[in-house]
C-alpha cells in the first residue's frame, strides 16, 4: 500500500478563533490582501484591528460564483497593491480568489498560463504567497484543498488551477461564523460536504488515513446536517458541520470524488445552479446507480466490487445509527434528506433535457469521474440527470 497525505502548515478550529486573525496577519507582514464576499459591513471591526496592528489592508469583492475574469482582477488589484499576504474570509468562492491570489503573487506568467483545460496548464512552480483560509460557510472544505475551480463563461465550463504550492498556509475553523447563513445555504454547503465525504469515502483512491477522517466527518454530518438547517442558532450544530466541511476538504484532496463531481464541473458552467445544489440534487440518484451497478458485479463473484459495497453498507450504518442498515439505507436517508431541503430540480436552473449527450460527454473528461468506484456508462449517466432535472 502506498499514499501520500497533504493539507494546510496549520488548522485552527474551534468557538472564536477567528479572534488570532489581526495577530497571525500582523505576523506575515505589512501589507494584507483581503478577500471577502459582497457584504463588508460586518467585517469592519476584523478590518479596525488589523489596521490598528499595523498592516495596511486593502479589500476585494467576491460576488457570485469564481470566474477567470474576477480572479485575474483580483490578482492585478493584489500585485499593485505589494501585498505580503492575503486572508480569504467567506465561502468557497472567496477561498478559491484568496488561492489564485496567492498563487500568482509569487508565480510569473498570466492566470492563463496555470489554467486546466482552456489554458495552457503549467505546473506552479513557487510556493505561494501567505494564505489565511477563513471558511464562513460549512460545505467546500477549500480551507484545506490545493486547488481552485473558476467559471469560464464563454466556454460554459469550469476549470481548475491544481497544485499542493497552492495550499494555504493557516486555516482558521470558527463554526460561529457559520451561524450567520440562512437555512437554504446552510442545506446545500452541507449537501456538498455531505457529498465529498461520500465520494471520497469510496473512491478508487481512498487511503486509511482518508478512511478515517471521512468516517468522522461522515458522523458528524449525518447527525447535525438536518439539526443545522432547523436551527441555524444550535452552536453544537454549527460545529459539527464545520468539521464535516473541514474533513471532507482534507479526505478529497488526498482522495479522489466520483460521479457527482464529475457531473458538478460541466453542469456549473452551463447552468445558474449553485455547487451544493447539484451535489443534492445528483447525489441520491449517483449512489444508487453506483450500488446497482456493484451489486451486479458482486453477483459476478467480483470481490473489488463486494469491498466498495461493503463500504456503502457502512454508510448506511453511520448516517441511520442502525447496526442493520446497509446501502440501500444509505440511499433512502440521503434522499430523504434532500427531500426535507425541498431542492429545485436543475430544469430550474437552465438545464434541459436535449443537454444530456454534451454534459455526458464533459463529465467523462472529468479528473473527479475517474475515482468514480464503478465505470457508469452513458445510458446509466444519462438517467442520472434524467431524475435530476424534475
Amino acid at each position: 500500500m502506498k499514499f501520500e497525505f497533504s493539507t494546510v502548515r496549520r488548522i485552527v478550529f474551534g468557538q472564536g478563533v477567528a479572534e488570532q486573525i489581526p495577530a497571525l496577519v500582523a505576523g506575515y507582514g505589512k501589507r494584507a490582501f483581503l478577500v471577502i464576499g459582497s457584504k463588508a459591513d460586518r467585517l469592519t471591526a476584523l478590518l479596525d484591528a488589523i489596521a490598528a496592528r499595523g498592516p495596511a489592508v486593502t479589500v476585494f469583492n467576491v460576488v457570485g460564483e469564481p470566474t477567470t475574469e474576477s480572479a485575474q482582477a483580483a490578482v492585478v488589484a493584489a500585485r499593485e497593491a505589494k501585498t505580503d499576504v492575503v486572508v480569504a474570509m467567506g465561502g468557497g468562492s472567496v477561498l478559491d480568489i484568496g488561492k489564485v491570489v496567492s498563487a500568482m503573487l509569487t508565480n510569473q506568467g498570466e492566470l492563463s498560463d496555470y489554467l486546466e483545460v482552456v489554458g495552457k496548464g503549467r505546473p506552479l512552480r513557487e510556493q505561494a504567497a501567505p494564505l489565511l483560509a477563513v471558511p464562513t460557510t460549512a460545505g467546500t472544505g477549500a480551507e484545506v484543498t490545493y486547488n481552485t475551480v473558476l467559471g469560464v463563461p464563454a466556454q460554459q465550463v469550469k476549470v481548475s488551477i491544481r497544485s499542493p504550492l497552492m495550499l494555504p498556509r493557516q486555516a482558521i475553523v470558527d463554526p460561529l461564523l457559520t451561524q450567520t447563513m440562512p437555512p437554504e445555504l446552510t442545506a446545500s454547503t452541507g449537501l456538498d460536504a455531505l457529498t465529498q465525504l461520500i465520494e471520497a469515502f469510496v473512491s478508487n483512491k481512498a487511503n486509511p488515513l482518508t478512511d478515517g477522517i471521512c468516517r468522522e466527518g461522515l458522523q458528524r454530518a449525518g447527525r447535525s446536517l438536518r439539526q443545522a438547517f432547523a436551527d441555524g442558532a444550535d452552536v453544537q450544530a454549527r460545529e459539527d458541520m464545520s468539521l464535516a466541511s473541514l474533513f471532507s476538504g482534507m479526505a478529497l484532496a488526498n482522495a479522489k470524488l466520483g460521479a457527482v463531481h464529475g457531473f458538478a464541473g460541466p453542469l456549473g458552467g452551463m447552468t445558474s445552479a449553485p455547487h451544493g445544489v447539484i451535489c443534492g440534487k445528483l447525489l441520491p440518484y449517483v449512489m444508487q446507480a453506483n450500488v446497482l451497478s456493484l451489486q451486479d458485479k458482486a453477483a459476478g463473484s467480483s470481490e473489488e466490487a463486494q469491498v466498495v459495497l461493503a463500504r456503502f453498507d457502512e454508510i448506511g450504518r453511520i448516517l441511520t445509527g442502525k447496526d442493520a442498515a446497509n446501502a440501500s439505507d444509505a440511499v433512502s436517508w440521503i434522499g430523504d434528506l434532500c427531500g426535507v431541503f425541498c431542492l429545485p430540480g436543475l430544469r430550474r436552473y437552465g438545464l434541459s433535457s436535449a443537454d444530456f449527450s454534451i454534459v455526458v460527454a464533459k463529465a467523462r473528461k472529468a479528473s473527479s469521474m475517474q475515482g468514480n468506484p464503478v465505470e457508469l456508462n452513458d445510458e446509466e449517466l444519462t438517467a442520472i440527470l434524467a431524475r435530476a432535472i424534475e
